[in-house]
């Protein structure tokens, strides 16, 4: 994951670089505030650890901008203990504070913190997202509606059902009882030939070439996956 470290005291700005990379994260130090938002802005950055009291733009103004197009975790870093600095640097959108001078290990453990809340948050957010759309495919889970290229495509309830069930499990190898009983919600009655048939239903309706799918695999005496290709949440 990459990191930004954002601190005018060059001895600190290379202790926390060299700390945290030896943590296996990949590190962008600046010197100011301006340098800082020119990292930001070309590189795909996780956390900002950012020093309050910076030259050209300090730390307050820094975050503001961040928080116009980013969510990124923020961690400040102050000489400064003002219960103010810390009620401002909080109410601006920072996500922790820290008052120099502070234990390196201290800051090491809120990286990892701040990183797994933020990991948390964004798998929350995939999990209650609407769609889920893979290469051309778009299933919009509200309204119940398959889209292949931007045009809708016409399923029966079973059809939706099973794949649905797929592309919430992408990856994971079903065998045609599971998913029988996946969408059927019986396992009594179950019926290899009906997962068969939907299956090369929905094949016909949205492979380019059912017979060589790209995205409903069939896996030789077990069952299907839907294979994972790239995946954007909405």
């Amino acid at each position: 994951m990459n990191i930004l470290v954002a601190e005018d005291e060059k001895d600190i700005r290379n202790l926390l670089k060299l700390q945290l990379e030896q943590e296996g994260y990949t590190v962008f130090a600046a010197k100011d505030g301006i340098e800082a938002l020119e990292m930001m802005q070309k590189n795909n950055i996780a956390l900002a650890i950012l020093d309050v009291m910076m030259p050209r733009l300090d730390g307050f103004n820094l975050l503001r901008k961040i928080r116009e197009t980013s969510r990124i975790p923020v961690i400040f870093l102050t000489a400064r203990g003002d219960d103010m600095d810390k009620i401002l640097g909080l109410g601006i959108g920072a996500d922790d504070y820290l008052v120099k001078p502070f234990s390196i290990a201290e800051l090491v453990a809120r990286v990892g913190a701040q990183l797994r809340r933020s990991l948390e948050y964004s798998c929350e957010k995939k999990q209650t997202s609407s769609k889920i759309v893979y290469g051309s495919l778009c299933l919009d889970i509200d309204a119940c509606c398959v889209y292949k290229d931007n045009k809708h495509v016409e399923l029966n309830a079973k059809e939706y059902l099973l794949l649905k069930h797929l592309m919430e499990n992408p990856e994971r190898v079903f065998t045609k009882k599971q998913l029988y009983k996946a969408v059927w919600d019986e396992d009594i009655y179950y019926d290899d030939n009906t997962i068969m048939v939907h299956i090369s239903h929905i094949r016909n309706k949205i492979e380019n070439d059912p017979k060589n799918p790209e995205y409903i695999k069939t896996i030789r005496g077990i069952g299907y996956k839907f294979h994972k290709q790239d995946e954007v949440r909405l």
